[in-house]
């Protein structure tokens, strides 16, 4: 569906009746963030922080992460800066993408700090099935390492978000997830549910695994993407929002339905010369990337207004 069509008459039939809806309050005030990783070209904190607050998106998704906008071993110092810089800028650092897989030493210090700088929200890395193993004897091992991780979120009052990133990753079809979700029990661990890689893993069946894990929803990232034929081989190819072949319309009525009043993340996958990948040094102008990065947010915001998010 081309973008000006799901516009003009795809949203206007994505919003059901109030009747419908299980609750009857509407949700407000949805912020949305943006993945930082598309900004890595951008090497200090102030003009990050500026930059970000002039595309107008409520904050910054920060990468904490090795390679990323802040280094997991520099966090004391590096973390205080861009969050000052956010604050000077008048946007938030409300969530931050890191790599986070056990409870170690290092894992503690980013959370530690991140607790200090009043950073609510984080996405954790991922755990990679070995296909040479047993699958359910790994998924019990992650749980575990999740649990153990579960005791450092309570300890500094922030939750982890585990991603269900496509692949051969724990999560991916979200039945494997949902089971240690529920066993934890916690409030300081959930899911940052992504729309699209659930639609590419699980086609029309993600809808199922959306209501299944919703309870544990944490966080939202937005992006699109397509299919396409490239030498007999079917790829899946990144896209500008509304571009592509996620159900928006559908995925509105569940957050609405399901009063997900959580943050959201917007990242961009399409090609942006090299950022879309965290290049520091992108081949396309930077006003190009900023330009299709506004017009992105613009879209989404006309949506979440139109569906009273």
């Amino acid at each position: 569906m081309k973008r000006r069509d799901f516009i003009a008459t795809g949203l206007a039939a994505a919003i059901l009746p109030k009747t419908d809806f299980l609750f009857a309050e509407p949700i407000t005030g949805m912020e949305v963030s943006v993945f930082s990783k598309t900004l890595h070209w951008i090497k200090d904190y102030a003009t990050l922080a500026n930059t970000v607050a002039e595309m107008g998106f409520d904050g910054i998704d920060l990468t904490v992460r090795p390679e990323g906008h802040v280094l997991p071993e520099n966090v004391e110092t590096d973390l205080p800066k861009a969050v000052l810089a956010a604050q000077k800028a008048k946007i938030k650092i409300p969530m931050m993408v890191t790599n986070i897989l056990q409870a170690d030493a290092l894992s503690e210090l980013v959370l530690k700090t991140a607790s200090t700088q009043k950073i609510k929200h984080y996405r954790m890395g991922w755990y990679h099935f070995d296909m040479k193993k047993d699958i359910m004897g790994q998924v019990d091992t992650f749980g575990q390492q999740m649990k153990e991780v579960d005791e450092l979120n309570k300890k500094y009052n922030i939750s982890g978000e585990y991603q269900n990133h496509g692949g051969q990753n724990l999560g991916a079809v979200i039945w494997d997830l949902y089971p240690i979700l529920k066993k934890i029990n916690s409030p300081y661990t959930g899911c940052q549910y992504d729309i699209n890689h659930a639609t590419a893993e699980n086609g029309a069946n993600w809808e199922t695994g959306f209501r299944l894990i919703a309870p544990y929803i944490k966080s939202l990232p937005i992006k699109d993407f397509k299919w396409e034929l490239k030498n007999g081989t079917l790829q899946k190819v990144g896209c500008p929002l509304g571009e592509g072949i996620v159900n928006w319309k559908l995925l509105l009525q569940l957050i609405k339905q399901y009063q997900l009043n959580v943050p959201i993340t917007m990242h961009f996958e399409y090609d942006l010369g090299g950022a879309e990948n965290g290049s520091r040094t992108p081949t396309i102008d930077s006003k190009e990337i900023i330009s299709a990065m506004k017009r992105d947010l613009v879209l989404l915001k006309s949506w979440l207004k139109e569906a009273g998010l």
